[in-house]
């Protein structure tokens, strides 16, 4: 399987919430999320599109997708430095 191609999107709002990222090591995962040099997280699942795959096909669909993906991670997408708030944060 090839690595998982990062969009400018994504690096910039890595970069607007402090960390780094990079194609992910992780097996089934997408990007690995560094702060200060130190691996935190490993974030997306390989088999799930995110936001920017869903921008790519249809921009309709991808708002859709991305008010659906908010609505079912509310729990768990707002306590910073969890791989919820990161996911959330950087994929969609």
């Amino acid at each position: 399987m090839k690595k998982y191609t990062i969009t400018e999107r994504q690096r910039a709002n890595a970069r607007r919430i402090g960390v780094q990222i990079e194609p992910s090591k992780t097996k089934g995962k997408k990007i690995d999320v560094y702060q200060s040099g130190r691996k935190v997280a490993s974030i997306g699942a390989r088999g799930y599109k995110d936001y920017d795959v869903y921008l790519e096909d249809s921009p309709d669909k991808a708002e859709t997708r991305r008010r659906l993906y908010k609505a079912r991670h509310e729990s768990n997408r707002h306590e910073k430095g969890t791989p919820g708030y990161f996911a959330d944060q950087i994929l969609w």
